[in-house]
């Protein structure tokens, strides 16, 4: 029973090469009549593709660091690079900067305002009475001639 499996694996490998043969060679038959821009297309897909292959073949473990042009390495299934890292956080830093810029420029403007009304208070002879009127902030925050 087990000879009938290899038997029938190795046909059947045999039969995926055999149409893969005949597939290649229509293909290629055909690729000499097309434009030079997409034949170049059509072998940079079929590159890519042969890539992902031996890519898909490999154990996952068996993948190392690929070494770029320029000092840079890149890692498969590593991290971003400090500087991928500072560049994401570099936008909400400053982000957070702004807002306390904002918070600290609108507590120096309440704190004008009250610092106004309390000059006012202190500068004017008033009787008690006009303290405790509601509406006697908004009489000080009005325009005088």
């Amino acid at each position: 029973m087990n000879q009938f499996f290899r038997t029938h694996s190795a046909e059947r490998e045999s039969l995926e090469a055999r149409v893969g043969l005949q597939l290649a060679a229509r293909l290629s038959a055909g690729a000499a009549d097309l434009p030079h821009d997409i034949s170049t297309r059509l072998r940079f897909a079929r590159e890519r593709a042969l890539e992902q292959a031996r890519l898909a073949r490999q154990p996952a473990a068996a993948l190392a660091p690929v070494g770029l042009s320029g000092g840079s390495t890149l890692i498969l299934g590593g991290g971003p690079a400090w500087r991928w890292r500072l560049a994401s956080i570099l936008p909400v830093a400053l982000l957070v900067a702004g807002l306390v810029t904002i918070q600290m420029q609108s507590d120096d403007e309440l704190v004008s305002a009250a610092a106004e009304v309390d000059a006012a208070l202190l500068a004017d002879d008033l009787p008690p009475s006009a303290y405790a009127d509601a509406g006697f902030a908004e009489f000080l925050r009005a325009p005088h001639d």
